[in-house]
């Protein structure tokens, strides 16, 4: 049974959206749209829907950073249910490519994707073993990660006063693709001493397993915390599942061998007879001694490649994916449909052209495109029950569901979605400059977007001139530096911040209590219904929140994302007043990340500073990096990878 602890309870219209999708559910609808306005606490009422339903859940956001801040909220209002998170090593790190203009071959860098990894094997063992999981993925979800079948058959299960052979149990910990290590001691391994076998589960690395034989029987089962050796519990009996998703039986993988040589033979006979002898000569070293190592060991770097093989699957067939180790009846939630289902549905061609160069130069297999995410037609067939939230759903979230969208629009904190005003364009930049002038008087802050670099930046310039505190943001300005920008933004260094696609950059500054839209007429993507009232949303954490369209007409985009924030204001208002509710603005924390300014300094001084002072620098990111993914703040652990990892590229490139 899921239980929601909470001190809140259901508020605004919140209670009237968790039973209608109740209600539709248990009416056999299968595909329903929560129309949630931004700060509404659409999580808390999915968490109430959650509850009511009672069945695993998958949560798919569009990225990693989103889907951190929901781990965080679901792991909080379930604490005693396995709330678990699951997104793609390549959201931390490089995938493997090949860039043929360059002749740049990029190794896929795994080298410090351990918190991400325990992450993901806890969730897979959370699905075999227990019904009240939510699991918070990224769409990397939709990525073959190996056999449920095979993975459970490879699972090892113990109890006090078996009988067995402690030969038998280091044997299947070998297959299972444990490390044995007496000396390095960690996630993924095990040791022997004698009449003990001690084991770190792949899902841990706190706790160890300490199972301690008397002759062949097993006399108690420990677990063990690894730093103190202090025994934490007596237990019965213990699950430990495989070290790797990619586990396949000895049978299988002597036939993946023979059919992977046998691909092989193929290909090297096609580059050969076109000319291709660098090519051949490529492919045959690398799956030669992939091979090897397939045969000694059981796995190889990539095995994941060769998936195919290893599953006795068709050409063609996709793999499974995590949503397979769901059972049949499950809920999936799509936050922020409107981005989240084009990733999706992108990502099968996007992943096809990065692999088909890595097949064409011999650096792979072609079964290597069968390792691949689902197709977005794959991907709807596995679906159950599903909610598409968004604030703007898109065509597509409304045809699949054949009725009217579920509406949640009154927020808690009483805020209003902002006034939308149109100006002209004459005398547009006077009319910015008055109106930021007001701003700075009331010590509040102004996002202003506009539609070229060109514009941005005179803009940015011509304002700077007049003694306004103004910064710009374009997609060349790295993370670290967006970060200190939007936390000078809050602090009151700058009062104005100009960009292009302002969405882009996840702004949710409760300052902002005004945004310049600036030719809003013109169309495109950046100017589409959907894309004004999610610019418009940038406006609504703060009591005063409005917005100023400068436009030489009405287009069809503006009139729609003027007609829907009215429509909404009407109803907030008209709830606030019935309800005695004073709207307040939101009161959220500067995050500050130590060494953020540091980090700023090494890219802008880079060459006065000393290798020690360099590396001095990068360490500590990277211990801070690690210490927030531990204490599961995947929000600041995103941003300081991000700060990480741009600094390691630009210090490599200057020493090219």
């Amino acid at each position: 049974m899921f239980e929601l602890i909470s001190d809140y309870k259901p508020a605004g219209d919140q209670e009237k959206a968790i039973n209608e999708l109740v209600d539709n559910f248990k009416h056999g609808k299968k595909q329903q749209v929560l129309l949630g306005a931004t700060g509404t606490g659409k999580t808390y009422t999915i968490a109430n829907v959650i509850k009511e339903l009672n069945k695993p859940v998958l949560v798919i956001a569009h990225n990693k950073t989103l889907a951190g801040q929901l781990y965080a909220e679901f792991k909080a209002l379930f604490p005693n249910n396995r709330v678990e998170y699951f997104v793609s090593y390549y959201d931390y790190y490089q995938p493997e490519a090949y860039v043929a203009s360059s002749d740049t071959y990029i190794e896929k860098d795994a080298s410090i994707n351990d918190e991400i990894d325990e992450l993901r094997h806890s969730t897979t063992a959370s699905l075999i073993s227990n019904e009240d999981v939510i699991v918070i993925a990224s769409v990397s979800c939709i990525y073959g990660i190996g056999e449920k079948e095979e993975y459970q058959k490879k699972t090892l299960t113990l109890r006090e006063g078996d009988h067995v052979n402690r030969d038998d149990i280091i044997e299947k910990l070998v297959e299972m693709q444990y490390i044995k290590n007496n000396f390095d001691f960690k996630r993924g391994t095990f040791r022997v001493r004698g009449d003990i076998i001690e084991i770190i589960p792949i899902y841990e690395k706190a706790n160890s397993i300490k199972i301690e034989f008397f002759g062949d029987e097993i006399e108690k089962i420990k677990e063990v915390e690894v730093v103190s050796g202090k025994v934490l519990k007596i237990k019965p009996f213990i699950t430990i599942f495989p070290a790797s998703h990619f586990v396949t039986s000895e049978e299988k993988l002597q036939k993946a061998i023979s059919s992977i040589q046998e691909e092989l033979k193929e290909q090297l006979k096609f580059f050969r007879d076109n000319n291709k002898l660098l090519e051949a000569e490529r492919l045959e070293q690398r799956t030669n001694y992939d091979i090897e190592m397939i045969r000694e060991v059981g796995s190889t770097s990539g095995i994941e490649n060769y998936t195919r093989h290893l599953t006795g699957r068709n050409p063609g067939e996709p793999g499974e994916a995590l949503i397979d180790f769901f059972d049949k009846d499950f809920l999936t939630i799509i936050d922020e449909s409107h981005v989240t289902v084009p990733q999706i549905r992108a990502m099968y061609e996007g992943d096809r052209s990065r692999k088909q160069n890595l097949v064409d130069y011999g650096f792979r297999l072609p079964s290597a495109m069968d390792n691949r995410p689902l197709k977005f037609s794959e991907f709807n067939q596995k679906l159950n029950e599903v909610i598409y939230i968004s604030a703007t759903p898109a065509e597509y979230e409304l045809k699949k569901c054949d009725f009217e969208p579920v509406e949640q629009i009154i927020r808690p904190t009483g805020l209003l979605d902002p006034v939308v005003t149109v100006e002209k364009q004459d005398n547009q930049i006077d009319k910015i400059i008055e109106l930021i002038r007001e701003q700075v008087k009331k010590d509040q802050r102004t996002l202003i977007t506009t539609l070229t670099i060109r514009m941005a930046e005179e803009l940015t310039k011509y304002l700077e001139e007049l003694g306004i505190k103004v910064a710009y943001l374009h997609s060349e300005v790295h993370t670290l530096k967006r970060l200190a920008i939007i936390q000078d933004l809050r602090k009151g260094k700058y009062d104005v911040l100009i960009g292009i696609n302002l969405l882009r950059e996840g702004l949710d500054i409760p300052e902002v209590s005004l945004i310049c839209i600036l030719d809003a007429d013109k169309q495109g993507f950046l100017r589409s219904k959907t894309s004004l009232i999610q610019t418009i949303g940038r406006a609504d954490r703060n009591k005063d929140g409005r917005v100023v369209l400068f436009a030489g007409r009405i287009s069809e985009a503006m009139k729609l994302a003027m007609e829907e924030t009215e429509r909404r204001r009407r109803i907030q208002i008209k709830y606030n007043q019935e309800h005695n509710i004073e709207p307040k603005t939101i009161k959220k924390p500067i995050i500050e990340i130590i060494h953020l300014e540091e980090a700023v300094k090494q890219e802008d001084l880079n060459k006065r500073l000393t290798k020690k002072q360099k590396e001095k620098i990068l360490n500590d990111i990277e211990h801070e990096m690690k210490k927030a993914a531990e204490a599961l703040d995947f929000e600041k652990a995103a941003e300081l990878r991000d700060i990480f990892f741009e600094l390691k590229m630009e210090d490599e490139k200057k020493k090219k």
